[in-house]
């Protein structure tokens, strides 16, 4: 559903998604990625554990919700991707304080 333009000549970043490689380009941020690469879940609810993708892209519904570089609760659709950026899909409640 999600493609890159063939006019996108941006350089290439790696990230690390549950440990599998994943080629980004600078300047995306890490729901951007995810979705280019075809990865779109981003958490499991706590309560029913159903799928979670992103919906608004700009922070507000909070769907997006990832673990980046061991930091819980990121909002992946916010945050720009870096080079070597370890980032985990959550599943279940968010932690405070993580």
């Amino acid at each position: 559903m999600f493609k890159r333009s063939d006019q996108d000549k941006r350089p290439s970043v790696q990230i690390f998604v549950d440990g599998a490689a994943i080629a980004a380009r600078e300047g995306d941020t890490v729901s951007a990625a995810l979705l280019a690469s075809g990865r779109d879940v981003r958490r499991a609810t706590a309560v029913s554990g159903a799928p979670r993708l992103p919906y608004c892209m700009m922070g507000v519904c909070f769907d997006c919700l990832v673990t980046i570089d061991g930091v819980g609760n990121r909002q992946g659709c916010l945050v720009p991707v870096a080079e070597g950026m370890q980032v985990e899909i959550q599943k279940g409640k968010r932690e405070i304080g993580r």
